[in-house]
């Protein structure tokens, strides 16, 4: 499991989970990750209200965090990927048992 920097895992696994997944744009970020790898611009486009800024300063946050990883990917066009590491694998449950309860914002689901 990757351990993040700030690992409030052993302290409170709940608490941890609500730092990392809320906010206005995570949790939509963390569901198109669960979906597979995806480019910044693919969530620019997902997220047409969001500001550029916004998103990446939530993409940061989630990748210090140790739920998302960022590569660069070195074909042409190059691009950034975003995808789930092993410790945001492992909150998808969790994330899906939230989501049933509507305690998240209502959020688009492609």
């Amino acid at each position: 499991m990757t351990t993040p920097k700030n690992d409030l895992t052993l302290h409170c696994p709940k608490e941890y989970l609500l730092k990392m997944l809320t906010g206005k744009w995570k949790p939509c970020i963390f569901r198109y990750a669960v979906q597979g790898p995806v480019r910044f611009s693919q969530i620019m486009k997902l997220l047409p209200e969001a500001t550029r800024q916004a998103l990446t300063n939530a993409l940061r946050e989630l990748e210090e965090s140790g739920i998302l990883e960022r590569t660069v990917v070195k074909l042409k066009p190059l691009h950034v990927e975003y995808h789930l590491t092993e410790l945001g694998i492992e909150f998808i449950p969790i994330f899906k048992a939230v989501e049933e309860l509507n305690l998240l914002p209502v959020m688009q689901k492609n």
